[in-house]
């Protein structure tokens, strides 16, 4: 199974998902970090034209629920989810 493969499965699952490792997947799936004030963060998708606004999590680095609910959502919705 692939890296990338396993960080999905991740983030279906309820296992807890580091900031970091939603990062790499998401910019292998060819999204780009915009870093925007404070904690804000968004990952833009150009060809699909798909956008995941989110707060970095602090001090702790797990996602939320809710955090990996919206990004699931949003890679459904752009269509790299089957």
């Amino acid at each position: 199974m692939s890296k990338q493969a396993k960080l999905l499965e991740k983030l279906k699952n309820n296992s807890a998902l580091k900031w970091d490792e939603l990062a790499t997947l998401l910019k292998s799936l060819g999204f780009e970090l915009i870093h925007g004030a404070g904690s804000r963060r968004k990952f833009w998708h150009q060809s699909s034209n798909t956008l995941i606004n989110l707060h970095q999590p602090h001090p702790q680095p797990e996602l939320k629920r809710y955090q990996k609910t919206l990004v699931l959502e949003a890679l459904q919705n752009g269509g790299f989810l089957s």
